[in-house]
């Protein structure tokens, strides 16, 4: 039988070379696995890289190797190893790494073992092996590391990982030098800090400044002299400012001093010219009413006004100035303020203080034309007695006292010479520390939460902030502030802030916020 071959039709041609063309087109578009960089050596699990200047940005991804060693490499960069799911093992080693990104092994779930041993590292960005669950082995050996609070998150991680940590040692700074990293406690390392940060500016000149709180509010007070009046401010829970809330009118204000008794609020006004006054809060009507006029035959030129409770008693003293005046006490009755005590005459007297020294009520007298005085109270006379001065310091123009855990210091300022700070020792206070305070009308403690800081004001240079050093037992210089011809400060807390009020005589009066900083982050 005579077979017939059938040739197939051209339609039939020419569809079988529309499919090989798809075909073709389809396969030179599919991605090429990615080759090994020309300045690396690769095999199919590990990869060789030499003499490279930076990381190269493509490998075959089965690789679970990589040895990168002995190049000039300066930095690892984010996402360095993108793309290799697959890495256990990654060395870099004996190159000049001085920086790597905090996401430089970003997406090594895989990788458990790292190092980076005798580089030029002095530290590293805080959670760097972040997600790196699987890793068992971190040798960085052989760098620079300095120990301070940038590092102390690779503490706590060496502290708390299950990765075995080759032995490091700290190379700075000089307090920690050679000690070993992997030996080091998180406690030991004191990161938190803080400073005063200028917050709020009120344009007005004030001698004073007294922060209280009344019917569960908290109020400021300055006292300004050239306006002649005592500026109340008060806190606005959704501006989170302070403003005005009411004012005493005055002549010459020195001191504007709240003295709450039995929820009701007193304001002792002490000004220059025509004799001070005690005003009472009036609720019901809101405002300010005179209560009563204070003796101007004892108080002539008040410069400081001072309040204190002794034995359930309410009293204040007014430290006169004038020749002719004297200081003096006065005691709540339930009615008013009356005369109580003259302390002495004819001493210019610029500052009293109150203060209890050895669980016993005590004033301290500063004056123009004598050494500080120091005065105990007397229990059987309800008096103060005159006991003893503070020896070999003249021309102190204010004390004011701290204290650190159980011991008393004081703070005395000097406008011409050093001022000081000095420690009960429980029969004389003794000299501690001194400060140079050319032009210094103000050398204020305050403690804010566990902080102890004392600012020593200038008219002729920078607010000297100083906080106290536990370890060496006094103060250290801490920070400067430009605030013009300061007079006094006073802290206050609301809204669970901190702020530090400065009054200012020459300039605008400042108000600063207490910033607590974490260097660790």
């Amino acid at each position: 039988m005579e077979h017939t071959h059938k040739i197939p039709s051209r339609s039939l041609w020419l569809g079988l070379l529309v499919v090989a063309s798809v075909i073709l087109l389809v396969d030179s578009r599919r991605p090429k696995p990615p080759r090994c960089p020309l300045v690396c050596t690769c095999s199919k699990d590990n990869a060789l890289c030499e003499s490279a200047g930076l990381i190269p940005r493509s490998f075959p991804r089965e690789i679970t190797s990589f040895l990168f060693t002995a190049n000039n490499l300066e930095s690892i960069n984010e996402d360095a190893f993108i793309g290799l799911p697959h890495l256990e093992y990654l060395f870099i080693e004996n190159n000049q790494i001085n920086s790597i990104s905090a996401h430089a092994f970003r997406g090594l779930k895989t990788l458990v073992h790292l190092s980076l041993a005798y580089n030029n590292l002095e530290t590293l960005p805080k959670d760097l092996f972040k997600g790196l669950e699987a890793l068992t082995k971190v040798d960085l050996r052989g760098n620079q590391f300095t120990c301070d609070c940038k590092l102390k998150w690779l503490v706590e991680w060496i502290y708390s990982t299950n990765a075995t940590v080759d032995q490091i040692y700290c190379k700075g700074p000089a307090s920690q030098l050679d000690k070993k990293i992997n030996d080091l406690l998180p406690q030991s390392f004191d990161c938190i800090t803080t400073e005063f940060e200028s917050y709020q500016s009120m344009d007005f000149n004030s001698i004073s400044v007294e922060a209280f709180s009344f019917g569960n509010d908290q109020y400021v007070v300055f006292a300004q002299p050239f306006s002649g009046k005592c500026s109340f401010l008060e806190w606005d829970h959704v501006e989170m400012v302070f403003r005005n809330f009411d004012f005493i009118e005055s002549t010459s204000t020195v001191v504007c001093k709240p003295l709450v008794i039995d929820n009701q609020l007193f304001i002792i006004v002490a000004q220059l010219f025509g004799g001070s006054h005690i005003y009472k809060r009036d609720t019901s009507a809101n405002k300010f009413i005179k209560l009563q006029g204070i003796d101007i035959l004892r108080i002539r030129k008040p410069n400081d006004v001072e309040t204190f409770r002794i034995d359930g008693e309410f009293f204040f003293v007014i430290a006169d100035s004038s020749k002719a005046g004297s200081t003096t006490i006065y005691k709540w009755n339930g009615n008013g303020f009356y005369w109580h005590q003259s302390l002495h005459q004819w001493y210019r007297d610029t500052d009293v203080e109150y203060m209890e020294m050895s669980s016993k009520p005590h004033l301290i007298l500063s004056s123009s034309s004598q050494r500080p005085v120091i005065y105990q109270w007397n229990k059987g006379t309800k008096m103060f007695d005159r006991r003893t001065d503070i020896p070999e310091m003249e021309d102190v123009y204010a004390v004011k006292h701290f204290q650190v855990k159980n011991d008393l210091y004081i703070c005395l300022t000097r406008f011409i010479g050093d001022s000081k700070v000095m420690r009960w020792d429980g029969a004389l206070f003794r000299e501690l520390q001194t400060m140079p305070s050319r032009g210094s009308m103000v050398f204020q403690p305050f403690a804010v939460g566990n902080w102890q800081y004392a600012i020593l004001g200038s008219d002729y240079s920078f607010t000297q902030v100083y906080r106290w050093d536990a370890k060496k037992g006094e103060f250290v210089r801490f920070q400067e502030l430009n605030i013009q011809a300061p007079r006094a400060f006073s802290p206050v807390s609301i809204d669970n802030r901190q702020f530090l009020l400065a009054s200012s005589f020459k300039g605008k009066t400042q108000i600063y916020e207490h910033r607590i900083i974490d260097l660790s982050n």
